[in-house]
C-alpha cells in the first residue's frame, strides 16, 4: 500500500481499456514493491505476477490477439498473488516430501543466453551443443508482441513505439512482417504457393510477404544452427503446416529439405496430429487434415 505506482506503457491501447482503475492501481503498486525485492525474490515474485495479469483484466488470450471481455469478474490481484505464492509454497512441501534428498549440483544449473536465433555468432557456448529441442513460432500470423502485451507493457517496454520496434524485430510469423526489396522465397514451393495465392483475393494481402519472411528467417536460423552445433548432433522441431485461402503449405517438408541443403540429414518427420482449419476455410475449401509435426535432423 505504501509503494508508488510503478511506470507502465499506459499509451499502448490495449493498457487504457485492460484493467479497471482499482486493479490497474493495484498491479501497479504491486510491480513497484517486486522490483525493490532482492534476487532470487525479485525474478520469483515477477513470475508469478506476470500469471496472474491476464485473469486481474478484461482480457483472454485467444491465438492472434488478446480478447477483451467487458463483464468478466476479476479478483483483486493481492488475494490472485496470494493465492499463486500458497501454490508454490505447496509445490516446495510436496518436493521436500517426495526427495528428501534432492540436492541440485552446480554444473548442471543450465546457462540462459538471451540471442536472436537468427544470429548465434554472439554467444560463447561452453562446448557445442548437441541438440535442439525447440518449438519455433508457426507461420499462422500469431503475433506474441499482441498476446503478451500486458506482460510486456509492465515489464520493461516503457511505450507503444518501444511495442511496434519489437513486433518489427522478432522472427517473422505474423501478418505485420515486412520485406525487403531482394528477400525472394527461398524454396520452389513457397514460390509456387505465392505465385498461387496472387492469383487469389485474400482477406488480408499481407499473407504473401509473411510467408516469405518466415521461410527466409527460418533458413536463418538452421543455418545458424549448423554452425554452432557439434558433429552428430540432433535437432528435434515441433512445427505445424498452415493453409492459406486453400493452399495448403508442408511447412515440415519444406524446412526439411532447407535443412538439408545446409548440410543436415533429416532422420524422420513424426506427425503428432492433425489439425482443422478456420471455420471460413473449410466452408470455402472444404476440410482438410492440416499436420503438427515433430522434424528430426541430425548434423
Amino acid at each position: 500500500e505504501k509503494s508508488e505506482p510503478a511506470d507502465v506503457a499506459m499509451d499502448v491501447p490495449i493498457m487504457q481499456v485492460a484493467f479497471s482503475k482499482e486493479n490497474l492501481l493495484l498491479l501497479r503498486k504491486l510491480k513497484t514493491a517486486i522490483d525493490e525485492l532482492s534476487e532470487p525474490y525479485k525474478n520469483i515474485f515477477l513470475f508469478l505476477f506476470f500469471s496472474i495479469l491476464e485473469e486481474c483484466s478484461f482480457t483472454s488470450k485467444d491465438g492472434q490477439f488478446l480478447r477483451l471481455e467487458r463483464n468478466k469478474k476479476t479478483p483483486d490481484p493481492v488475494e490472485a498473488l496470494s493465492k499463486k505464492v500458497a501454490l508454490v509454497e505447496e509445490d516446495v512441501r510436496r518436493i521436500k516430501l517426495l526427495y528428501p534428498d534432492i540436492f541440485i549440483a552446480r554444473e548442471i544449473i543450465p546457462d540462459v543466453y538471451l540471442a536472436d536465433a537468427r544470429d548465434l555468432s554472439g554467444i560463447k557456448f561452453k562446448k557445442s551443443p548437441t541438440i535442439i529441442i525447440t518449438s519455433p513460432p508457426y507461420a499462422n500470423r500469431y503475433d506474441y508482441t499482441r498476446t503478451y502485451s500486458l506482460e510486456l507493457c509492465f515489464h520493461f517496454v516503457k511505450n507503444f513505439e518501444e511495442l511496434k520496434a519489437i513486433r518489427a524485430g522478432i522472427l517473422r510469423s505474423h501478418i505485420e512482417s515486412k520485406v525487403e526489396k531482394n528477400e525472394k522465397p527461398p524454396h520452389p514451393a513457397v514460390k509456387e504457393v505465392i505465385e498461387a495465392l496472387s492469383r487469389k483475393n485474400l482477406n488480408n494481402p499481407k499473407i504473401p510477404d509473411m510467408i516469405i519472411a518466415y521461410f527466409v528467417d527460418m533458413r536463418k536460423v538452421i543455418e545458424e544452427w549448423y554452425k554452432v552445433l557439434a558433429p552428430g548432433a540432433r535437432v528435434a522441431m515441433v512445427v505445424d503446416n498452415v493453409r492459406f485461402e486453400g493452399e495448403m503449405i508442408p511447412v515440415d517438408l519444406i524446412l526439411s529439405e532447407m535443412a538439408e541443403e545446409i548440410g543436415f540429414e533429416v532422420k524422420e518427420v513424426v506427425v503428432a496430429r492433425y489439425k482443422g482449419n478456420s471455420s471460413q476455410q473449410m466452408k470455402k475449401y472444404g476440410k482438410v487434415p492440416v499436420r503438427e509435426s515433430i522434424v528430426i535432423w541430425e548434423k
